[in-house]
């Protein structure tokens, strides 16, 4: 696997080696042992599986310490834009996001550490999506900053009159008006 950094620290996307031959594909999605020499110590407990339709849009969510949660995240079926936007008060890049295309065909992966808020919009007719977790969901601590936040200065590459959101993804503050747990 090849460990790309992105402009802001805490946020890579991973590239695996992808084997084809006249039968289709073979990877390793997951290695302990490379994730651990290449990006550092982990023990995921907790994947996680979605199915959206297009036009859905997820986030931009995070849980609170001490029931933080770093995800290894990848679309298997179709195409999403995966976003994370870094959350962490008196961080360069606060307030700042990065965004990725993960699709079925690219076989991209996308780690986000604790201190970042996360969300995806789908791309493609139906995308099915799957993260790792290194912390179990903790219902208390769920929490999220406003998908719809202009100053965030998110393309989520879909038109917002197609936008598919959950009532409780529209009712998450403005970053303004958001007092972060997580600092530098």
């Amino acid at each position: 696997m090849e460990v790309i950094e992105t402009s802001i620290s805490g946020l890579l996307i991973i590239q695996p080696r992808v084997f084809h031959d006249s039968r289709g594909y073979f990877f390793e999605s997951f290695s302990q042992r490379e994730f651990e020499e290449k990006v550092g110590p982990i023990r995921f407990v907790q994947d996680n599986e979605s199915m959206s339709t297009f036009g859905v849009m997820r986030g931009l969510h995070f849980q609170r310490p001490p029931f933080t949660q770093r995800k290894l995240v990848r679309c298997v079926r179709g195409a999403v834009w995966d976003i994370a936007v870094d959350i962490r008060k008196g961080s360069p890049t606060y307030g700042q996001h990065v965004a990725v295309e993960l699709t079925e065909e690219n076989h991209l992966q996308f780690f986000v550490s604790q201190g970042f808020a996360h969300g995806f919009s789908v791309l493609s007719e139906t995308a099915i999506f799957q993260y790792k977790c290194d912390n179990f969901y903790a219902p208390q601590a769920d929490d999220g900053i406003s998908i719809l936040d202009e100053s965030l200065g998110i393309d989520w590459r879909i038109p917002m009159e197609k936008a598919i959101l959950s009532e409780k993804d529209t009712r998450h503050v403005l970053l303004k008006d958001f007092d972060s747990p997580f600092s530098i």
